[in-house]
């Protein structure tokens, strides 16, 4: 067992459990009536729960091995199962990132959400501690349960206020979320009937032979990949954005696909390392055709939310290039690629939220000369198009060329692959930029539209500031994770047989 930082108050519990309350109680006390009075709490719920995060980022020991902030008590005693909370420098900037994405979540949907508001906030203060508590538990039965239920929320999000074929999208995302995590199940199971315990240490410890290895390797594989998602189980996701509303497509593609990542450090990478090496071929390839093939998928697209979904895939494809490269400048830039994917595309999605809520449209070809009438608007919407191809300065670039530093050390081969992604990525987001924003303004509609307000602009001016902080100084999440990398670099690299 490592060192182990204990709380001397519980800000975990209150960083996971101070969102749920205020959801539960914005569901007993809200109606349609009161819809002003749900919005406000609902707002002070999410700016209490990103405020119980801050301790974590002030407090927290760069230098320090193993988890901080750790709370332990007996939860199930029949079978050794805890309520086992801590967290690394791996967890600690997605735990912040979720709960602040709650805070624009709920202003983003502030004027637009005018039916069934208690219950639309109520499920998103819900889902916000359910996924801080998947990126704060060392235990791996409570990782199944909060895992799990943040399936619950996001269903019932996207089934009520999603678009005409909501109801398909809402299916379809849960069977291939829920039936993708089963085999995990088997895998956890049985970890705990070879070493009678559910902690995630003593799973690190030990030590399986490599037939058994690829067995929860797979396992872990099948619901991580969904999650994320990969090729080719990738499918859910364009129905899932597009049908969604822009809060639920917000959180799905900053948060919920991080949850799947996040899963290959804390599971596959130290439980099963010798079949992470022995597999590393196929999540390689899985993760080049996701840059490539996926990049050109996205080119053809005519929905400005399905090009941005397809776009969120082969990013993603980028984080898991870089953690089975086994290169820890690779890592290190699967991680920044974690936070700085969950930014953009989160502006992103914001940003065609903002023209649908104007024209009631996604089609690209409704738009053009967008600039024009909505100046503030377009200059925030190429910032992000900018971060999302990879622009020197901004989020996006950090992340992916550490991992194609990462491929090149590696193999050469494999860094010009995963460079293709830079100019796909470059060629359908300008695509996108160019027929929306530019040009002659095509029609009365788009001539009609009315800029950016005071609310809008200041949701996204915050992620602005976020993803030029992190291109332009890095080492603001660098800095936190280094040890932690170094300590996943050691237990993936041990050799078990």
């Amino acid at each position: 067992m490592p060192n182990l930082i204990n709380a001397t108050f519980p800000v975990l519990s209150l960083a996971i459990w101070l969102p749920v309350a205020f959801g539960v109680l914005v569901l007993l006390v809200g109606n349609d009536s009161r819809a002003q009075m749900v919005r406000w709490l609902s707002l002070l719920g999410s700016l209490v729960g990103l405020a119980a995060t801050l301790p974590l980022v002030f407090c927290f020991d760069n230098s320090a091995h193993g988890l901080q902030f750790v709370e332990r008590h007996p939860w199930i005693t029949l079978f050794n199962v805890n309520y086992d909370l801590g967290i690394d420098g791996i967890s600690l900037w997605l735990i912040v990132m979720t709960a602040a994405m709650l805070v624009v979540v709920v202003l983003a949907g502030w004027q637009i959400i005018q039916k069934q508001v208690a219950q639309y906030m109520g499920a998103f203060l819900i889902l916000s501690g359910l996924m801080i508590g998947v990126f704060a538990t060392f235990d791996g039965l409570l990782f199944y349960v909060f895992f799990e239920a943040t399936l619950i929320p996001m269903f019932i999000i996207i089934g009520l206020w999603g678009g005409e074929r909501r109801i398909y999208a809402a299916f379809k995302f849960f069977l291939y979320t829920f039936l993708g995590s089963l085999p995990m199940l088997l895998g956890l199971i049985y970890l705990y009937l070879e070493t009678k315990s559910f902690n995630l240490y003593d799973w690190y410890a030990l030590k399986l032979p490599l037939t058994p290895q690829i067995w929860v390797f797979l396992a872990f594989l099948s619901a991580f990949a969904v999650k994320i998602p990969m090729w080719p189980v990738h499918t859910w996701l364009p129905d899932a954005h597009v049908e969604a509303p822009t809060g639920g497509s917000v959180i799905l593609a900053a948060i919920m696909l991080k949850l799947g990542a996040y899963g290959f450090t804390r599971f596959s990478l130290p439980i099963v390392p010798d079949a992470c090496r022995h597999l590393d071929w196929l999540i390689i390839g899985l993760s080049l055709t996701a840059v490539i093939y996926i990049g050109l998928v996205a080119l053809v697209q005519k929905d400005m939310k399905k090009l941005i979904a397809y776009s969120s895939v082969a990013h993603m494809g980028f984080v898991t290039l870089g953690f089975f490269l086994f290169e820890e400048s690779a890592l290190d830039g699967a991680i920044v690629q974690m936070v700085s994917h969950g930014l953009v595309s989160a502006a992103m999605f914001l940003c065609v939220g903002v023209l649908y809520d104007r024209m009631h449209t996604r089609e690209i070809a409704d738009y053009g000369g967008v600039v024009h009438v909505m100046p503030r608007f377009a200059a925030f919407f190429v910032l992000f198009a900018f971060a999302n191809i990879g622009l020197p300065g901004t989020s996006g670039f950090a992340g992916e060329v550490l991992v194609i530093m990462g491929a090149v050390k590696v193999n050469p081969w494999i860094a010009c692959a995963a460079g293709l992604s830079l100019v796909l990525g470059a060629a359908y987001t300008l695509w996108m930029i160019k027929r929306v924003l530019y040009g002659e303004v095509t029609n009365e509609a788009v001539a009609a539209l009315k800029d950016i307000g005071l609310r809008e602009a200041f949701i996204l001016g915050v992620i602005a500031l976020a993803v030029l902080a992190i291109g332009l100084y890095p080492a603001l999440i660098t800095d936190a994770m280094q040890v932690s990398v170094t300590d996943l670099m050691a237990l993936s690299g041990q050799t078990k047989l």
